[in-house]
């Protein structure tokens, strides 16, 4: 352990056997012979002792010297000790997000009663909604991209730097053939698209690289799209020097958080690079300048690029925010496999506050009334390789709109499994300045809700199962209004 770990715990050991036998730091120093100054310190793991002082401390706090230079912690401060053990700490860029290591930990110790009940809290919530290290790390990065409204002018200026390196014409369709021929002629890549088809039980992932042998398996059904895409990752990971990274795509596990980091800078870079920013914001632009929504308009957009529509509704996220100042908005992947009535929201991101279409865990029935649902039904039924939709929808509890836009597509690696994205931008002034077919007719207007559980329209036709979370509030409600009446009669 780090000794600045071994310094914050032997202080608040000190500080927590100090307080319990109801000794100021001015009593422990007339006890001790040694300084309050010294003792504060030690106290907030800026100082450790030697043993002579320790020696002293033990004996007037009457508690055995080993008990006193132990590591252990008892229950109430257990958990600080277990995160201070741990890599957490170090796993997790705090920098990142403007946090300093050191403050945090000035917050730890001068406060560690409270930020135990703060650890303990989030422990609890993780494990009582399955909250594993995976979930954590991801909603970091997720945490990571909202905070930098998921533009990053960095790693868009390194994709224009590789395509004059490379002499990349960036205003054409990016192929698979010319990223491969990068990936061998110049990082010396041996490329396979055989050897995975061999093995059922990796039927799921798309690649995996071998970094002894700079080896790139490519499972046999990946289309362009998806050969592009993994070819221009790879070329990321290479060019931005990236050691710490993940093998597999989709990956199987990760063993810190800077895999899963630079595993989204990768992929912001393939993005970046499949789907220039000068080309999108300019039929970006286009779009929204029409007083009529056009559909086929906004089809060749997704066309324009060689990548999935899930690829260039990732891209939105990037260019809306940054050129368009459209900050209030969100994105969403959901599965579903026909037959079923289930449907998961597998990826999120909320620009500027939490939207109220989020994942919950809590096994509720997501609004069937949204959009991102009816393209789902309606692919399963039509069996056609790509199922769009737009709407305004209209959530009452929040009083707030968005326009909704919805692409459904086939799962290429599991039957009958298919998958949608949206993308929802907050109607606001703002949004009402930047498009202007937002009072187009033909768009559908929906008041939808966030699940049937917690949904307040009562004439619903699609609803799964009673509202039974606002009728429990609305319950609770009638008792509080009627103590309260009587609390006020007796008074």
């Amino acid at each position: 352990m780090q000794e600045k770990y071994i310094k914050l715990i032997f202080g608040l050991k000190l500080k927590q056997i100090r307080t319990a036998k109801s000794l100021s730091l001015f009593g422990l120093s007339k006890l001790s012979g040694l300084s309050k100054s010294y003792l504060n310190e030690i106290e907030k793991g800026k100082k450790y002792p030697k043993p002579d002082k320790i020696a002293i401390l033990a004996e007037k706090l009457e508690i055995p010297y080993d008990q006193m230079v132990s590591l252990k912690l008892d229950k109430n401060l257990a958990p600080i000790g277990e995160i201070l053990q741990s890599n957490i700490l170090k796993e997790i860029p705090l920098d990142l997000f403007g946090i300093q290591e050191s403050t945090l930990i000035d917050i730890i110790s001068n406060a560690p009663a409270k930020f135990n009940a703060f650890i303990s809290t989030i422990i609890e919530i993780a494990q009582n909604y399955n909250f594993s290290r995976e979930n954590f790390y991801l909603a970091s990065v997720r945490s990571f991209q909202e905070a930098n409204n998921n533009y990053f002018d960095d790693l868009e200026q390194g994709v224009l730097k590789f395509s004059k390196l490379y002499q990349l014409d960036l205003s054409k369709k990016i192929f698979s053939g010319e990223l491969e021929e990068i990936l061998t002629e110049e990082y010396e890549y041996t490329i396979d698209d055989r050897e995975l088809g061999k093995y059922s039980t990796l039927e799921n992932l798309r690649s995996v690289f071998v970094p002894k042998t700079k080896t790139l398996l490519l499972a046999p059904q990946i289309d362009e799209a998806q050969r592009t895409f993994i070819y221009a990752k790879e070329l990321a990971y290479n060019f931005l020097n990236f050691e710490e990274r993940l093998y597999t795509f989709s990956f199987i596990e990760f063993q810190n958080f800077d895999q899963v980091l630079n595993n989204f800078f990768a992929s912001y870079f393939a993005g970046a690079l499949v789907i220039p920013k000068t080309s999108i914001t300019q039929q970006l632009g286009d779009l929204f300048r029409q007083s009529t929504f056009d559909s086929k308009a906004f089809l060749n957009i997704i066309g324009r690029f060689n990548a999935s529509p899930e690829s260039v509704y990732q891209r939105f996220t990037n260019i809306l925010p940054k050129d368009f100042n459209i900050q209030n908005l969100f994105y969403l992947r959901l599965t579903h496999k026909a037959g079923s009535e289930k449907y998961q929201l597998k990826k999120e991101l909320h620009l500027s506050h939490q939207h109220s279409p989020h994942a919950n865990e809590a096994n509720e029935h997501y609004c069937r009334r949204w959009v991102s649902l009816n393209v789902l039904q309606e692919i399963g039924k039509r069996e056609k390789e790509h199922v769009f939709d737009v709407q305004i929808s209209h959530y009452p509890g929040d009083d707030l709109k968005y326009l909704v836009l919805s692409s459904a597509t086939k799962d290429p690696f599991q039957d009958d499994h298919y998958r949608s994205i949206s993308v929802g931008l907050m109607i606001d002034k703002n949004l009402q300045r930047k498009i202007g077919f937002l009072g187009d007719p033909e768009i559908k207007n929906q008041e939808v809700g966030v699940t049937c559980e917690r949904c307040t329209i009562a004439d619903c036709r699609v609803r799964q199962v009673p509202a039974v979370i606002i009728e429990r509030q609305s319950k609770n409600n009638q008792i509080a209004s009627v103590v309260n009446k009587l609390v006020e009669k007796f008074s």
